[in-house]
């Protein structure tokens, strides 16, 4: 009776997942790289960097910035926020060779109208010239000298926010590799429900839009409801079908280092995924059953190896598996993750009990820091 009714409940789960399969994930396929906007369409740009005690990374990452290969005009400014550290050193010594830097500074006893990032990066904003916004972290250093146009191109075409991809270099470890798989597979979850009319998230790692659109997310009562989360929050609050871009280029991609220890990561995933339970209702459902689906998928499929339905049940399961694999390393390809192929197994598996972990995040708790 037991075996019966798994067996159901995973050719349900199956179903599921060739749903989000075949109506989401597929649409990464077809994505192909935006030509260049004409320069008379190019709009200066401001881009925004918040910093806490980020002296190294903006010491070895900020240059790249500033020299980016952009037709119009662009200006960097980088909100130091009450930093410890020599970030206000290495600052005044870039504004020697970069007259497009500038810098503003963040008391620790100034008094905060937002909670933690929020609030620098609202500084920031009240700071820029320019309506056109890209945003960045310290920690992050372009994939090319093109990256600016490449992320700013959609808002020259009438789009008000443009989701770009945030990655991880690659080094030695199963740490490393199950954190580019893990933001691989989060890529292909916010850009393709983009690309279906139902935008959710962003990364602040890389992430474009209008300055006018920011400010209106600002006033927004759950705004402030932590301390980070405003990529996500951004799109939650003002992202829709006709005002949201996806950018897929190689060049517009931005690189950062992974966490060293899983402690570190576990306390960075936290944070970040405190913020899904501030999403709209229809993208928390289509969330949750895409990761029960999961979950009930890998649990059923081990108990109905020992069941009359094991032989049927590995036939699906093997389809299953070749139809997600493929579209992953479609997708790994675009990323250029291709290195992470070799982990689709472990971290398939990895993926459901990633879930469970992080559950109370997802549902209720709140990560309350920043940083």
């Amino acid at each position: 009776m037991f075996s019966e009714a798994l067996y159901w409940l995973f050719l349900l789960a199956i179903a599921v997942q060739f749903s989000y399969a075949f109506y989401f994930f597929i649409r990464i396929i077809p994505v192909r790289k935006a030509g260049p906007l004409p320069a008379s369409e190019l709009q200066p740009v401001s881009i925004i960097i918040c910093a806490k005690n980020e002296a190294s990374n903006l010491k070895k990452n900020l240059p790249a910035i500033l020299s980016q290969k952009y037709d119009g005009e662009f200006e960097v400014i980088v909100v130091d926020d009450a930093s410890g550290d020599d970030t206000g050193i290495v600052l005044k010594s870039l504004k020697e060779k970069f007259n497009n830097l500038k810098e503003m500074a963040i008391s620790s006893f100034e008094q905060r109208s937002f909670k933690g990032k929020k609030y620098a990066l609202s500084k920031g904003v009240a700071a820029t010239n320019y309506n056109w916004l890209l945003l960045t972290d310290a920690d992050c250093v372009p994939a090319s000298d093109g990256w600016l146009e490449a992320m700013v191109a959609p808002l020259g075409k009438g789009k008000e926010i443009v989701a770009g991809y945030g990655g991880y270099f690659k080094t030695r470890g199963l740490l490393n590799a199950f954190i580019r798989w893990e933001t691989l597979h989060t890529f292909l979850q916010y850009s393709t429900y983009a690309l279906a009319g139902k935008p959710y998230m962003a990364v602040g790692r890389n992430l474009a839009c209008t300055k006018s659109i920011l400010q209106k997310a600002q006033q927004s009562d759950i705004w402030n409801a932590l301390p980070s989360g405003d990529d996500d929050l951004l799109v939650r609050i003002c992202g829709n079908k006709d005002n949201t871009a996806v950018v897929c280029d190689k060049q517009a991609f931005t690189y950062s280092d992974t966490k060293a220890t899983w402690k570190e990561w576990i306390q960075q995933k936290q944070r970040h995924l405190s913020t899904g339970k501030y999403y709209k209702w229809n993208i928390k459902w289509l969330l949750a059953a895409y990761g029960c689906a999961h979950a009930v998928i890998w649990l059923g499929f081990f108990f109905l190896l020992f069941s009359d339905h094991r032989a049927i049940a590995a036939i699906i399961m093997g389809l299953r598996c070749i139809i997600y694999w493929v579209i992953w390393m479609i997708t790994a390809g675009r990323l250029r993750e291709k290195g992470v192929v070799y982990l689709f197994p472990l971290s398939d598996i990895g993926w459901m009990m990633y879930n469970f972990a992080f559950l109370p995040y997802i549902t209720w708790k709140n990560k309350k820091h920043w940083i």
